[in-house]
Parts: structure tokens; sequence; C-alpha cells
């Protein structure tokens, strides 16, 4: 870069800024067009009475809307940061923060560069512009041990799939999906500089690596000491006010590209070819995604990608589950039993409450047993044991795909350079005491074990008080439900304006609905209060790296969240109706409400009620917020910049207008997607349809979250990632889990069980053997035997018994009310096939991960290949190096030197 250049620029600008009036007129300006090129500055011409434009009216004149580079045109700018030079108590205070922080800044090796605030739109904001120079960049890419290219890449791809072809269709074009080539890499070395591919210094380093290397120098950049302790780090700066934002910017608009050739116009590409929503059903630009926005969401779109194709198999299975029982429901001879007249017409069924309820015929429950066969039949086993199945597949699968792209994108070492390791700089500043570090010798900061203990016990009282809210919250809904369940009963039978629909909208359903909307709202209020509780205790914490910090914030969060989302499913699933008694003799919550009663037709249908409304309410607000609120937020704030000329709205304001992604952006995406997994694996035999639901909701969600990285929000900075981290293995906890929880909805929730022994033990009826199931499933109970304080008020019929639903001697019987042996082979056949449908899932799931390898055999032989040619490069470069000292006569480089080289290099090749 010609620096006179650079200072001759700079000089006539602040000549511009002193000029008199009367005098001279500035009237053109000619920035430096290349590094080492003469700048001739601006031509003056004395012109009696003319007017001047302001600086900002000359420098903005020439210089882009989406300019990215300084007033030079040269210098690109890789960071910014802005603030408001208010005139409060605290202005001097920032101002001297401020000074200080900019001045270490200069002394790192950064450029800066300030626009003032009367060239800004709204004349209030000022804003930084950083320029890393290549002195910079080469010193913090050898420290952050960024990897660059020493050779293109010369393995041969992949044999072409036979499917290509069929696939064509879904493809983007290769210039999209491969933006550059493919190179061997290696971590860079000032002192290697000639060993890389660097054509040009100012493109050698991606934006994405430039803004990475700049935001670490940021984030430890001292400002100062206050009360004693070294101030530092542009986070602190941000949250005490001293700047009000720190944002790498976007290339270009995303509407259109940019018109300087300079730049790739990569934003405007990611729009057309990923973000927009007719593109759906095209495969996502992953290695230009990286290149963009880093390692660590590109890792994140891959695996939601993979997610949502593995997605596709379940939703169609799943769909097929379902449209059997759709076509089976004619056939089901319990539905048959219950709809007919002369059986379900016939059978009286006890009150559903207590004193209020009248006595009821089964048939008015007619049309939900017909609908509940769509869930519960033959079909739901076999959908429990593949998404048993299914969901290893997954995993196995994704691993591998991983493992492709750790190698494809350069993070096969990354975990040797531990980048995440590295301590946080809050945990450095909070951190007065220091000791010794057995590995490196050297002194660093640390929390005394006493200050990790109470901090500990404060951040898990503070959790066990919210899961114990929530528990408490579900407990409520349960009250709820045992308080309206009595009124719905009441309602439905004694108002003839609901006769109609009584036979759709049971009272178990109607109290089920409600009771869900309002458990899906304290849902979303507990979350609300509960996101904030759990990073202000994780700050608390201090955890040492940025790794740990993230772990620890997503063991609290998925805790949270599992027990808030699921914990109304688990009461529905293996609860409701299991502790309800018998009439007579029910079993009651706090001695005053009695316990629900599960449908004559089970409780699964209900199940599949919580679950749709929770899944479906989730992930429709979700979108809501991702997507509206953002954009809403947005066209607010640049209400007043639409009405200012295009020239005058620079790229850093523009950028500046947008949201803030934030640290924790990835965060909440990755959770919002395990929490959808939970319900499409802990209870999906409840609900075939679950995976379809989700399937559709991810194609959606795909492109809302590239929609709004790429519109609404200003450019993250890049970090990397080798993996989805701590997610794996909560998938891989949430997948044994669904094992278990399905096997025990088929037996308990679902009426299978109870079915297949019937049918196999106690039929009636060898050419029909499910006739007279109903009856058989249904107790009778003797009216007189009631209490008083649970007899209905009215019995206009005189029934003198009442059925049902449990397997339980007669009143004439001597064991009277006792369960009879039925329950007990039930029961015993219930337990039996878990023990076996788990058996047979997990050894399924076990060989199928023991069959696929993590990592791909040509994955394997690439990384070898490239190893070993990485080695030989670098060998062959230090070897000639060491001729040249031996022929400059370098009495340094020896004989003995050379030979030893030569024999690295003999054995590296052996190896």
């Amino acid at each position: 870069m010609n620096r006179l250049g650079k200072k001759a620029n700079e000089t006539l600008i602040e000549m511009a800024l002193s000029a008199d009036d009367d005098i001279a007129v500035l009237t053109k300006f000619t920035p430096s067009q290349s590094e080492g090129e003469e700048c001739n500055g601006p031509e003056t011409i004395s012109t009696a009475g003319s007017e001047i434009p302001s600086s900002s009216e000359i420098d903005k004149r020439h210089q882009s809307k989406d300019s990215i580079f300084f007033r030079d045109g040269v210098r690109r700018i890789d960071f910014v940061l802005s603030y408001v030079d208010d005139l409060n108590k605290e202005w001097e205070k920032k101002l001297e923060r401020r000074k200080e922080f900019e001045s270490n800044l200069q002394k790192a090796g950064l450029e800066l560069e300030t626009e003032d605030k009367k060239e800004s739109e709204d004349g209030k904001i000022f804003f930084v512009k950083i320029h890393a120079p290549w002195e910079v960049l080469i010193t913090y890419a050898e420290v952050l041990n960024i990897k660059v290219p020493i050779r293109e890449n010369d393995i041969p791809p992949m044999v072409e799939n036979p499917l290509d072809c069929v696939l064509f269709p879904l493809r983007l074009p290769e210039k999209v999906m491969h933006p550059e080539p493919d190179y061997f890499t290696a971590p860079f070395s000032k002192d290697k500089q000639e060993l890389y591919l660097i054509n040009d210094e100012s493109t050698f380093f991606s934006p994405s690596m430039r803004n990475r290397i700049v935001n670490y120098i940021l984030t430890r950049c001292p400002y100062g000491t206050e009360e004693g302790k070294k101030k530092f780090g542009i986070k602190r700066l941000l949250n005490n006010g001293t700047y009000t934002a720190a944002y790498p910017l976007h290339d270009c608009q995303y509407w259109k590209k940019a018109s300087d050739p300079n730049c790739d116009s990569e934003r405007y590409t990611l729009y057309m070819e990923w973000a927009r929503f007719l593109r759906f059903y095209k495969e996502q630009p992953l290695v230009l995604i990286r290149k963009y926005y880093g390692e660590k969401i590109g890792i994140y779109f891959a695996w939601l990608g993979f997610y949502t194709e593995m997605l596709f198999l379940a939703a169609v299975v799943g769909l097929i589950c379902f449209l059997y029982g759709l076509f089976t429901m004619d056939e089901n001879m319990s539905s048959k039993e219950i709809c007919d007249p002369a059986i379900g017409g016939e059978i009286i069924m006890c009150p559903l409450c207590d004193r209020d309820c009248e006595y009821w015929r089964l048939n008015t429950t007619c049309e939900s047993s017909q609908y509940s066969h769509l869930f519960d039949n033959v079909a739901t086993l076999f959908f429990a044991i593949f998404m048993g199945i299914w969901v290893t597949l997954f995993l196995e699968f994704w691993k591998r795909r991983q493992a492709r792209l750790k190698y494809e994108w350069d993070l096969v070492d990354f975990e040797e350079e531990q980048q995440q390791l590295q301590l946080r700089p809050e945990y450095e500043a909070k951190c007065t005491q220091k000791k010794k570090n057995p590995v490196t010798q050297e002194m660093e900061p640390y929390i005394p074990l006493t200050s990790q203990a109470v901090r500990f016990c404060i951040s898990g009282a503070t959790v066990l008080f919210w899961v114990s809210l929530i528990i408490a919250s579900m407990i409520a809904v349960i009250v709820y439900r045992l308080a309206v369940y009595a009124a719905f009963a009441s309602l439905m039978e004694n108002t003839q304006t609901l006769q109609p629909i009584s036979g759709v909208l049971t009272p178990q359903l109607a109290t089920s609905v409600t009771a869900s909307c309002l458990n899906f709202v304290i849902i979303m209020i507990l979350n609300f209060f509960y996101e904030r509780i759990a990073i202000w205790i994780t700050d608390m914490e201090i955890p040492r790296t940025h790794m740990e910090y993230e772990n620890r914030l997503t063991m609290k969060m998925f805790l949270f969240q599992f027990v808030n989302y699921y914990s109304s499913c688990f009461y529905v699933a293996f609860f409701k109706g299991k502790f309800v008694g018998y009439p007579g003799a029910y079993t009651y919550m706090f001695n005053r409400w009695r316990n629900e009663e599960c449908d004559p037709a089970g409780c699964l249908i209900e199940l599949t009620t919580q679950l749709t409304i929770v899944m479906a309410g989730k992930q429709i607000w979700g979108n809501i917020q991702e997507a509206i609120v953002p954009w809403i937020c947005n066209w607010w704030g640049r209400r007043k910049a639409r009405n200012n000329p295009e020239n005058l709205y620079s790229r850093w304001e523009q950028d500046h207008d947008l949201q803030t992604f934030g640290a924790l952006g990835l965060f909440y995406e990755y959770l919002e997607m395990v929490i959808q997994f939970g319900f499409i694996t802990l209870f999906v035999a409840s609900f075939p349809l679950a995976p379809l639901l989700a399937l559709m909701n991810n194609i959606l969600e795909i492109r809302v979250d590239s929609w709004k990285l790429t519109t609404q929000y200003r450019r993250p900075v890049a970090a990397k990632a080798h993996s989805i981290g701590v997610w794996q293995e909560i998938l891989n906890g949430m997948a044994i889990l669904s094992v278990v929880t399905n096997a025990f909805i088929v037996a308990f929730t679902s009426d299978m069980i109870p079915r297949l022994v019937y049918y196999y033990a106690y039929f009636e009826n060898e050419h029909s053997p499910m006739s007279g199931y109903i009856n058989n499933s249904l107790s009778v109970f003797l009216i007189s035997d009631f209490p008083e304080e649970n007899k209905p008020k009215e019995n206009p019929e005189n029934f003198v018994i009442c059925r049902y639903r449990d397997y339980r001697y007669p009143p004439d019987h001597e064991k009277k009310y006792m369960h009879t042996m039925q329950f007990w082979h039930i029961l015993a056949a219930k337990l039996a096939f878990i023990i076996i449908m788990e058996h047979v899932v997990f050894i399924v799931k076990f060989f199928v991960a023991w069959m696929i390898p993590d990592v791909p055999a040509d994955v394997k032989a690439k990384i070898k290949r490239e190893k070993y040619l990485t080695q030989k490069i670098l060998h062959e470069y230090e070897l000639e190096k060491l001729k040249e000292r031996l022929c400059q006569g370098d009495t340094r480089a020896t004989e003995k030197e050379f030979i030893a080289t030569e024999g690295r290099m003999e054995l590296s090749r052996a190896m």
C-alpha cells in the first residue's frame, strides 16, 4: 500500500475542511487506484463567489453508496464501530475510553477512519471504520492458526452419483456451489510467506477471515484502568454505552450487485440463490455460506438441511401409517361396536363427575372413537419401531456428513488448534487472582474454589426453582383440567345447542384442547423470563472459555425447555387415566378434584391433540418471531432513510440500521430444532404426522433463517466450529430416551396391548375374534353402591348398573370390584412388550451404528493424502531454504542438519 498516497489524500481532505469559502472549491477527488500508484490529489479551481460543497458531499459524491472501502478506495473496511456523542454526565468518561481504546487499536496495527456525525443520515452517529493492513493480518493469522492455500487440490473428485441426472432440477449452478477452487492448506506462518499461493495481498484473506481477526483484536484490546482493574474488550464498551454497535459490513445490497467491480457481491448471490422462498426445493450453497458467514453458521445450515432431508423419509412412512388408519377406519371393530345402537347405545356409562354429571350412553363417543383409530392401530407399533431405527440412521449418517465437511472446510485439526479453549475476555477481566499454569508455566487468572462453589450453588438453586415453577404450572393446568372437566361434562349433557357436535367434541376432548392452549401460553411466558435468567446465572458463574460458556448455557436452557415443553405430554401419556380408581372409590387430587378418565377409546387421541397444539403453536410462533418481528423493526428504523438520496445513505449506515444477530443467535436456532426433534421422536407413536409437520416447518425454516440472516441482520462475525457441539450429545440422549417413551406409549397409552390380549386369549367368537371387545373392556358397577357424595343427583331412567373402563370383578362376585386375572395378563403383556421392543430396537440401533463408520473411507484416504502432501511440501521448502543457506556460506547451516532434514522427509514419506 502506498503510504505517501494515503497521506496526501488525508492532507487534502483536511485542507478542504479548513478552506476559505471565498477562495477555493474542491471539484474533483482522485483516490489512489492501486497499491504503489501515486495519488495526484484533487484539482482546485479558484472561482469568485462560488459555493463550496461540504466535505461529506465531496466524499460521498465520489464514494458509492455500497462502498466497503476507506475514502481512498483501496483499504477495505473490515469492521465498523459506532457511537453517539451525547453530552450527559458520563460523556467525558466515555470520551476518554474511546480515545484510549482507539489509540491502542492503532498501536496494534489497525488503521482507523472516522465519519463525523454531520455526515450520518440522522446527524447523531459517529462511525469509526477499521482496516487491518497486511502486517496485522499475517501476524494474527499465525496466532489463530488460520489455514491458507499452498497448492491446488489434485485429488480426483468423487465418482458421479447415478441419480445426479434425476436430481439435476435440485442443483444450483457450479459457480454458486463452488465459488473458488479447492486447495491443499496449511496453517499460516509469517516466515514462510513465499510457500503460500499469495496472488494478491488484498484478497488473500477472505472478508470473513479478516473480520474474525479484527474481532479477535477488539475483544482483547485494553481501554484503561478503572477501580484498580484493567479494563479491555469491545463487549464491555458496548455494555457501558461507550460504543453503540460493532459489526463487519455486508458486501452489497441484497437485492442488487455492488457497483464496485472489486466487490464479489456474495450477499446478492446468497439472496438470489438461497434466501428466497421460491428456491425452497434447491440445495443450499454451503461452501458460499461458509465463505461469507464462517464455519459455525455453515455447520448449522448443513445440519438443518441434512435433518430436513432425513425427515422426508420419516414423513413419507408416517403419512403411509396415517393413511392406513384412515382407510381401515370403517373396519375397526371397536368403533363399530361403540357406534352400534344395539351395543354402544345400550351400554350405560357411569357419570364423568360427582353429583352434577348424569349417566350417559357409550355411543355418544362414536365419532371420537373412529378418529382415535387414525392414530391407534397396528401401524402405530410399526412406526414406533421404524422411528427408533430412523433416529439412529439420522445421527450416524450426520456423523459421516460432518466428517466430510470437516475435511472440505479445513477443520480436521481444529480440535488441536483449540480456538474455542481460549480464555474469555470476561473471565480474564473478572478474575483478580492468578496462579501458575502447570502446562505453560505462566501466570493466568483463576477463580478460587470457594467462590466457584458459592456461584454453582446459587446457579443450581435458581435452575431448581424455575424447574419447580414449571412443575407447579403443570399441576395448575391439571387442576384446571379437573375443575372444568365436570363443567364441560354437565354443559354438554344439558345444552341442546351442543348436541350436534357432542359426538366429536367430547368433554375429554374439550378439556384437553382448552388445557393445551392454556399450557402453551404458560410455556411461552415462562420461556420469555427464563431465557434472561439462564444468561444471567451463566454470566454469574464466569465460565473460563467460550466453549464452556456455551455448554453451560445450553444445558440450562435445554433442561428448562425439556421440562417446559414436554411435561404436559408426559402427563397425558403416562399419568392421565392411570390412577382413577373406580366408581365408589375414586382417587382425588388434593382430596377435592376427581382424577381424569381417558376416553373409552383410549388416551392416545388426547396425547395427539396436546402434541399437535404445542408443536404447531411453537413453530408458528417461532416463525413470527424470527421473520416478522425483525422485518417490522428494520422497516421502522429505515422509514426516514428512504426519503434520502441513495448516495447519502452509506453501507455502514445501512448495516447499522439492521438487527444484531448476536453471539447466541445460533444457540436459539439449535434449541428450536432440538425441541422439535424431541416432539417427533419422544411421542411420535401417538402422532405419525409429526414428521410431516416438522418437514414442512423446516423447509420454511431454512428459507426464513437464510432470509433474515441475509436481509434483516447485520453480518455476524465469522467463527469456527467443527461440529454442532454439545447438541450432538443431547440428540444422542433423546434418541435413546425416545425408544423408551414410545414403548411405554404403545403399551400404556395406546389400546393396542389390551386388544391383542383379547384377540389371542379372551376372544368369544372364532370367526370374528375382536367382536365383544368393548363389552369385555368395561366393568360393571351397581349404582346402589355409590356413596352419597358421588351419586348423581338424578337418575330419571332408574338405571341399576353402569359401566366403567377397567378390568374388575362384577358386584355379585366374591372378589367384588377387585382386579380380574385379565388385568394382570394385560399388565404382564405390556411389560413384556416394553422389554421386547426396547431390546429389539436397541440391538438394531447398535448394529446399525456399528455397521456405519463415522468417517467415510474416501474421506479418511483424502485426509491422509493431504497430510502427506502438506508435510512433503513443507519439508521440501525447508530443504530448499537449507540449501540456500549452505550455498551462501551460512555457518549455522551444517551438513548434519541437511542430512537430518532429508531423513525427516523420508520418514514422513514412509509413514
